[in-house]
C-alpha cells in the first residue's frame, strides 16, 4: 500500500521496533533479514525526518516523535489484527508462530504436557514459550503482545483483562514417603506442629486455603517460604519431617515419582478456579481466539483430559487434521 510517498508496510516495521526495541529481534519477528530491516527503518527515518529509534543501554529507545506517533500506529495495527485480518481464512495447520504463556512452574507441570501434545498435532509449525512474571507486570505484557495468555489462578488479576474459567482445583497435604508419623489423614496437632513448606508467588495474594485455616483457628508452623512448587518433593526427600499443602493435581503428579504421598488435611479446604486471562486488544485476534478455544476445550474436563485432536471443534482444526479426520 502506498499513499503519496509513504509505504504503509512500514507501519509493521515501526510496530515491531516498538515491541522489540532491537533491529535484530524486530527483523526476526517480521521474517526479514537484518539489512532489509535496517533499510526499512532508514526509510521511516527519512519520511519522518527523525531518528525515531536511538541506541541506548536499554536498547533502541524511541525518540519523542516516535513516542508521539506510537499510540496512533498501535491503534492502526490493532485494528488490522483484530478487525481486518480475521476476515481472511485462518488455518492453524500452516500457521508459524510462537505462543507465549504466563504461568508458574506448577502451571508448566499441569498445563504444558496435554497442551503441547494437542498443539503439535493441530498446529505443527507453532512453538511455545513460557514466562513466570509478577502479577503487576502481567497487564503490560498482555497488552503489548509480548505474552498471549495467562494461565493459572489469580485472585488479584487486573480488572481490564478478560478471563474464562477452565476447571476447579482442590487442595491436599503431602508428606514424605519416609514420614512414618502421619497415616492417611493428619490430626490437628500434627498439622500445627510439623514444619511446613509454603509457596509464596511474587506479586500474588496468599493461597485461598489460608483463610480456611484461619476460620478453624489453625496455625501453620512455616519453616520455609519458596516461590517454586517443583522444589518441594526434593526438599521433602532430604527432610522427611517437612509437609506442604498444595493443589491436588500437582500432589498427584508428585506422588507418581514415589517421593511423597497424599493425605487429607485436618480441615476441609475450598476449591479454587484455574482460568485463562487475555487482554481486550487481542480479543478478536484469530490466532489468540483459536488458542483460547484449544485451551478451554483441552482442560474443561481436567484431569479427565481427552488428548485426541479429533475432539477439537471442526472450525478450529487445521485443514490437514480435518482431512485425516474425514479419511
Amino acid at each position: 500500500m502506498h499513499t503519496d510517498d509513504f509505504d504503509y508496510n512500514l507501519l509493521t516495521v515501526f510496530d515491531a521496533m516498538l515491541r522489540e526495541r532491537s533491529v535484530t529481534r524486530a527483523a526476526q519477528q517480521l521474517g526479514l533479514t537484518q539489512s532489509a530491516m535496517s533499510h526499512a527503518l532508514n526509510r521511516l527515518r527519512e519520511y519522518f525526518d527523525d531518528p525515531l529509534f536511538v541506541k541506548t543501554s536499554a536498547g533502541m529507545t524511541p525518540t519523542t516523535k516516535a513516542e508521539a506517533l506510537a499510540e496512533t500506529i498501535l491503534e492502526v495495527m490493532t485494528a488490522m489484527r483484530t478487525r481486518v485480518l480475521p476476515q481472511a481464512s485462518f488455518d492453524p495447520g500452516s500457521m508459524q508462530r510462537t505462543f507465549t504463556l504466563c504461568m508458574t512452574d506448577m502451571g508448566e507441570l499441569v498445563f504444558l504436557p496435554p497442551l503441547m501434545k494437542r498443539l503439535r498435532v493441530m498446529a505443527p509449525h507453532c512453538k511455545l514459550r513460557t514466562l513466570q512474571v509478577p502479577i503487576p507486570q502481567i497487564e503490560a505484557l498482555l497488552a503489548s503482545g509480548d505474552a498471549d495468555l495467562l494461565l493459572g489462578s489469580v485472585q488479584t488479576a487486573p480488572e481490564s483483562l478478560f478471563q474464562q474459567q477452565l476447571f476447579m482445583h482442590g487442595f491436599v497435604t503431602i508428606v514424605s514417603k519416609k514420614n512414618n508419623q502421619v497415616r492417611d489423614a493428619m490430626t490437628i496437632d500434627q498439622f500445627e506442629s510439623m514444619p511446613h513448606i509454603a509457596v509464596s508467588l511474587a506479586g500474588r495474594s496468599s493461597p485461598s486455603y489460608d483463610e480456611a485455616f484461619e476460620r478453624h483457628g489453625l496455625k501453620r508452623n512455616i519453616y520455609l517460604h519458596t516461590p517454586h512448587f517443583l522444589t518441594i518433593p526434593l526438599l521433602m526427600e532430604q527432610q522427611p519431617e517437612l509437609i506442604a499443602t498444595v493443589p491436588e493435581e500437582l500432589a498427584n503428579v508428585f506422588s507418581r515419582y514415589g517421593i511423597v504421598r497424599v493425605v487429607k488435611p485436618p480441615v476441609a479446604l475450598p476449591p479454587y478456579a484455574l482460568s485463562q486471562y487475555w487482554h481486550p486488544r487481542f480479543h478478536h485476534d484469530p490466532a489468540i481466539v483459536w488458542l483460547r478455544q484449544l485451551v478451554k476445550q483441552t482442560f474443561e474436563r481436567y484431569p479427565e483430559t481427552d488428548l485426541s485432536p479429533d475432539t477439537v471443534p471442526v472450525p478450529f482444526r487445521s485443514k490437514q487434521a480435518q482431512r485425516k479426520h474425514n479419511a
